[in-house]
């Protein structure tokens, strides 16, 4: 079973997210054999932009959206600077004036992805989690190089899980 082994808020800029909506998860096979990633990379003029702006950007992200009586929302992209352009095909949706709350979930990577423990987590360290104007919670998996992407000896890796909480 994964374990939560880091609580922090991190303050973030404005960003634009920008990647394609689907009705469920999955679909990350499309994203790697149509080069999107890569796309979206070039689009921001590379991630070293994204880096300068918050030191955990430049992942590959899975953004959900829930909210009482409204359909659960999925995309998969990537967060760029404020104002960059959505390639034709792509959707952007805008975070302006938010903190993140994370945590870090270290285990196998089948393991990984249970977060279900994280939104305690982040309201036992005294965080809020922001709802937009239609009163949805935002959170995603930032999937890091190489924290994310790259083994330890153990066979472990760790995901961030960000929800977005107010300033």
């Amino acid at each position: 079973m994964a374990e939560i082994v880091k609580v922090f808020r991190e303050r973030i800029p404005a960003l634009r997210f920008i990647g394609k909506r689907y009705d469920d998860a999955g679909h990350w096979d499309e994203w790697w054999q149509n080069g999107w990633f890569d796309l979206l990379e070039r689009a921001m003029g590379g991630c070293g932009e994204m880096l300068s702006l918050w030191e955990n950007g430049g992942g590959y992200v899975g953004l959900e959206r829930r909210g009482k009586g409204m359909p659960f929302a999925y995309c998969i992209g990537m967060f760029a600077p404020a104002g960059t352009p959505a390639p034709d095909g792509f959707i952007s949706v805008d975070f302006n004036g938010v903190d993140l709350g994370t945590c870090w979930l270290y285990g196998k990577e089948s393991e990984v992805h249970d977060t279900s423990a994280c939104r305690q987590r982040l309201a036992d360290s005294g965080m809020t989690l922001w709802r937009d104007a239609q009163g949805c919670e935002w959170s995603f998996e930032n999937c890091l190089c190489p924290r994310y992407t790259s083994p330890d000896e153990q066979g472990n890796i760790t995901l961030d899980y960000c929800c977005f909480v107010v300033r």
